[in-house]
């Protein structure tokens, strides 16, 4: 084994470049460029996550649940000349993806998304097994 495996880093991230390779074959072709911002709150009933992604559109995203991980990839389209000069140019542009495996198991058939002023927001219900349960205590 070598050095970068036996790091526990080295391991997670050999782990997340196979995982992206499986997700999605198509895309291992041509790797993603572009990152963005992401938060995720953890609810009683649900993960909430959302995403920063302005210039992006829906046609644009695709977003696909596998067990407990949620992988978000898509493209920012940004229309440019090649024969133009350009002083500064710092807008992203090209294929982004990003894969977050959550805590706890979900139920993807209730999965609510939308996308409003640039921002992603997924609400991912927790599976029922996954959710708190209140014990009744029988009195005697």
């Amino acid at each position: 084994m070598s050095l970068y495996l036996a790091h526990p880093y080295g391991r997670m991230m050999a782990n997340r470049r196979m995982m992206h390779r499986m997700m999605n074959d198509e895309w291992s072709e041509t790797p993603a460029r572009v990152a963005f911002p992401i938060d995720v709150k953890d609810g009683e009933e649900a993960y909430e996550i959302f995403a920063l992604l302005p210039g992006v559109s829906a046609e644009d995203l695709n977003i696909q649940i596998v067990n407990d991980t949620v992988t978000i990839q898509g493209e920012i389209k940004v229309d440019s000349d090649e024969n133009e000069s350009y002083i500064i140019r710092e807008r992203p542009a090209g294929r982004f993806m990003r894969a977050l495996r959550l805590p706890e198991t979900v139920d993807s058939a209730k999965v609510d998304a939308s996308l409003k002023d640039g921002v992603l927001s997924l609400y991912i219900p927790k599976a029922e097994e996954a959710r708190p349960k209140t014990i009744k205590i029988n009195a005697n």
